[in-house]
């Protein structure tokens, strides 16, 4: 039986309290033990092998204390308490300094609030089933049942074919589905040629990129199925006919999209879950803990699209406990947690123009009249507004700001290109996709063996060579367990790849996200002070070629004359200073660009103050040598 991501989450909320920065530091150190214990073993066995292809270069021990200990995963030792490490981890994309942080902001739906998987999927399907049937689509696509194991987060709709389409950064068509039919590769050129589709074309393309997304994704597969086998309808290249009626894919997008909005927003869906709090939301009790420590060293706000009622009953629950942060303190309310909270955001509108803030009446839940134009009061909550109006209150510009949510486009990514706050993406899912990049190891390395092996078949041939190696049973191996490990995830595979290629979601991930995790409430096992740095990203040239392997260049050729040294340096400061001295008229302050001496710019930081700092300490050190 799969276990769901919810319930692996749920199961890492569960974990004590009391697991603190020393207690993650102990797993570090054991788990990094283990692995090295592993690699040496694995350099040991690999001295006495004499046939075959040479295995894949093992990964780089990691540091004791870094971040990134996934190349551990890999160790045929790896225990539970490893797990639980590993997807207690933060991942980086970006460099970040904690400690420059001064505000940090919060969605509420699947972030503070993560919705347990398949329950709350499940709700959203059957509520929007029954809206589509009572808008006249067929009583018996009630007899659906939600499946977790066939959707994914990622996929594109194709309003013109109905198919969903899961695509690479590029557009490339990695899988096509049309209703449950996987397509195969002649299918699928018959309707896109060169497997590849313009990402830009909103008006056909839709992305389905969100956690609210799934009961969709999977209810336009039903669709499309339920049509194509339906003896009353006819296929046709657009859609469905019925007689002189047409059902075009198009319109059963809107149909679909209308009535997901009305479940949410005119719906019992809300209702529903607030009715069952435990059944749909997980709650848990290192939340208030986490957000007390954030509290004495930053300003904590709350952004979501939620109304205030729905707000109120979700947070009530989240902070409902007999105490405190800590066991033996007295319990807060949750609004004790923010500097700042507001409703109704309207995300993404909230990081552009925004829309007018109001007050609202706690005690009625409606807004008060008129725009408000007073000063940040702590306990007040707020509608509507804009990011503009969260800097001004706050009194912080946009890279003090670590905004955290789930959404790739509301929450990460226009806060990103319009206000420049740094970024956190929650995802879920990462729970279930650390299991299988640990319990499928075997898979993964048999694909990474593959291709050393179907290199090595080349590796003896050139230009001239007229053999033609068969690598046609290598190839359908490499597409079989390509196959096994795209199924460990899911009918639709990993929600980060599929094979060697990364989707469409995993490259905005990469772009938008400075960081990223399972829970954000894995900030609990780094200290505020904490520099999460940025792993170096290797290009293909970088990653292959060793620099031992680096054979010199020949100085006759063409090449050599972007090989520079020092001595070249050299030469131009004497012709600088001949020519200096033969022009007497014009003295140009330079005839050549020199090196910098100094350093001049911290890659891995995107702000000056380290600059500033370090030009305010020489100024005055120059004062008192003046003194």
């Amino acid at each position: 039986m799969t276990t769901s991501w919810s319930d692996r989450l749920q199961n890492y909320a569960d974990l004590p309290a009391n697991m603190d920065g020393l207690a993650m530091k102990k797993y570090r150190r054991q788990a990094h033990h283990r692995y090295a214990a592993h690699h040496n073993h694995n350099q040991t066995a690999a001295s006495t092998r004499t046939i075959g292809p040479p295995p894949p270069p093992p990964p780089p021990p990691p540091a004791p204390h870094t971040h990134n200990l996934l190349p551990v995963l890999q160790s045929p030792g790896f225990q539970i308490a490893d797990h639980l490490l590993f997807v207690g981890l933060v991942f980086v994309n970006r460099s970040l300094a904690m400690e420059k942080i001064k505000c940090f902001g919060f969605d509420m739906d699947y972030t503070l609030a993560v919705y347990k998987s398949p329950e709350y999927e499940s709700l959203g399907f059957d509520l929007t089933v029954e809206r589509l049937v009572s808008i006249g689509y067929p009583q018996d696509l009630c007899n659906f049942v939600y499946d977790p194991s066939f959707p994914t987060r990622g996929l594109v709709f194709d309003t013109v074919y109905g198919n969903l389409l899961k695509v690479d950064t590029y557009g490339n068509i990695l899988v096509c589905v049309q209703g449950f039919n996987f397509l195969r590769g002649p299918d699928i050129r018959e309707m896109y040629p060169n497997k590849f589709i313009q990402r830009g074309d909103t008006e056909r393309f839709y992305i389905l990129n969100t956690l609210f997304n799934l009961p969709e994704t999977y209810l336009f597969a039903c669709l499309v199925d339920f049509f194509s086998n339906c003896s009353r309808y006819s296929s046709c290249e657009t859609g469905f006919k019925d007689g002189d009626l047409l059902l075009s894919y198009k319109s059963m997008f809107q149909d679909v999209r209308d009535a997901v909005d009305w479940v949410h927003f005119k719906g019992s869906l809300k209702q529903k879950t607030v009715e069952n709090l435990e059944k749909y939301v997980v709650k848990d009790s290192k939340l208030p803990l986490l957000l007390s420590r954030m509290n004495e060293v930053a300003k904590v706000f709350l952004v979501t699209n939620s109304d205030y009622k729905y707000t109120q009953k979700i947070m009530t629950y989240l902070f409902d406990f007999p105490h405190g942060p800590k066991p033996g303190t007295a319990h807060r309310l949750w609004q004790s947690y923010f500097d700042l909270i507001l409703v109704d955001a309207r995300k993404p509108v909230f990081f552009g123009e925004g829309t007018v803030l109001r007050q609202v009446d706690t005690t009625t839940g409606r807004l008060k009249i008129g725009t408000y134009t007073g000063a940040l009061q702590h306990g007040i909550i707020y509608s509507g507004g804009s990011s503009d109006i969260v800097c001004d209150l706050l009194g912080a510009k946009g890279k003090d700001i670590l905004y955290i949510g789930d959404h790739i486009f509301g929450d990460i990514l226009k806060s990103k290109k319009r206000q420049g706050w740094r970024t956190f993406l929650v995802i879920p899912e990462l729970a279930q996709e650390l299991h299988v990049w640990t319990d499928k190891s075997s898979i993964f390395e048999e694909l990474q063996s593959l291709e050393c092996f179907l290199a090595e078949l080349y590796k003896h041939l050139d230009s001239s060579s007229n053999e033609r190696p068969d690598i046609s049973s290598l190839q359908r191996r490499i597409k079989k367990v390509t196959h096994d490990m795209d199924m460990c995830y899911g009918m639709n595979g990993s929600l980060f790849r599929s094979g060697s290629r990364q989707t469409l979601f995993a490259s905005q991930v990469m772009r938008y996200a400075d960081l990223y995790a399972a829970s954000f409430i894995n900030l609990l096992y780094y200290p505020f002070s904490y520099l999460f740095r940025a792993a170096h990203v290797l290009m293909p040239h970088e990653s292959t070629v060793e620099h031992a392997h680096v054979s010199v260049i020949d100085t006759e050729s063409p090449l050599a004359t972007r090989n520079r040294h020092e001595t070249d340096f050299n030469e131009m400061e004497c012709k600088r200073h001949q020519l200096t001295r033969s022009i007497s008229e014009i003295q140009p302050p330079h005839f050549f660009p020199q090196p910098p001496q100094e350093i001049t710019h911290c890659h891995d930081e995107d702000d000056d103050e380290e600059e500033e700092e370090e030009e305010e300490e020489e100024e005055e050190e120059e004062e008192e040598e003046e003194e």
